[in-house]
């Protein structure tokens, strides 16, 4: 209720006249929002919905386009239709980020619908250098929404808000609280396992952590990577299916590859390894687990190169 008039209140605020590139969350709430982005000619970036393909996705409205088509790319149809996805190799730098709230306090504490997507997007735009430290945050939430919340339900990875917008008024909330610093690994819920299964993007951020030299270990890391190839993994074998990556730079070793097939729980039974083609062929047990590798690795880039995972097109016995 009132989400489209408290969106307006956008127009008045000098970040948001200041900013080039937007990020705005995909509900229903926002639309109003996104739609006068647009209208004001910035770039809109728009989370991919659950993290399951990337990061964002740029909307790109076609050229000329009138303010009905406006209307339709700021709703998840135009998301569908008029978006490109932008990669962790995608430079993006955003200026401004708008976050939906469940209830926010004037102190600028918020809390999300507790499946905690908004706190790790910000967290991974930390971690690709999307956002900085003073990247204004801003929410628009119903009066009814702005409510005390107490300090100490907030954790480390929790993120704050810088103005908050409603039907009657804009609150600029002068939050001291420092914004979360990146992805906090070793928080057992930021992220469990199953998050890292469902969001590859996150996969990929945290083999580039680990690269650079950052702790990256989860609380409840499993056992089972270190018997994930274990002899047992070919026996009962089915028929081998291979599995393509291509767009390997030149300086990228073999020994980097089977670092980041160990990390994405995708160890093949055989590489072959193709360098100086910037390629290699894995070989799996099965066409199930080939597949399930090939999804692990989506995403997945080494020296700068998004890879090309796919299941190779003449599978050899």
């Amino acid at each position: 209720q009132g989400a489209s008039h408290a969106a307006t209140r956008l127009l008045g605020l000098q970040e948001f006249k200041a900013a080039n590139t937007v990020k705005i969350n995909p509900d229903a709430p926002q639309k109003n929002a996104r739609f006068l982005t647009l209208e004001a000619r910035k770039t809109l970036l728009v989370p991919t919905p659950r993290l399951r393909t990337g990061l964002f996705n740029k909307i790109v409205p076609p050229s000329g386009a009138t303010k009905e088509i406006l209307r339709i790319c700021a709703t998840s149809r135009g998301i569908k239709e008029y978006s490109v996805p932008v990669g962790l190799d995608g430079k993006a730098r955003v200026d401004l980020v708008v976050v939906g709230s469940v209830a926010v306090s004037e102190k600028g504490w918020r809390i999300g619908k507790g499946e905690g997507y908004a706190d790790m997007e910000y967290a991974m735009m930390v971690s690709m250098g999307a956002v900085q430290a003073d990247t204004p945050v801003i929410t628009i939430v119903h009066d009814c929404q702005v409510v005390d919340i107490a300090e100490e339900l907030l954790g480390d990875h929790d993120l704050t808000v810088d103005y908050i917008l409603t039907p009657t008024r804009t609150i600029k909330t002068n939050c001291k609280r420092p914004k979360p610093q990146g992805i906090i690994w070793h928080k057992a819920s930021v992220p469990p396992y199953e998050m890292l299964e469902k969001i590859p993007i996150l996969k990929s951020l945290r083999y580039r952590e680990k690269q650079a030299g950052k702790d990256v270990t989860l609380q409840d890391e499993r056992s089972d990577l270190a018997n994930a190839n274990t002899p047992a993994a070919l026996e009962g074998s089915g028929t081998i299916t291979t599995v393509y990556v291509g767009n390997i730079p030149p300086s990228v070793r073999v020994s980097e590859l089977k670092c980041a097939l160990r990390e994405f729980r995708a160890t093949p039974l055989r590489l072959n390894w193709q360098g100086a083609q910037h390629r290699a062929f894995l070989d799996y047990k099965d066409k199930a687990t080939a597949e399930s590798a090939v999804s692990s690795l989506k995403g997945l880039s080494l020296g700068g190169n998004s890879l090309r995972v796919e299941l190779a097109k003449n599978q050899r016995n």
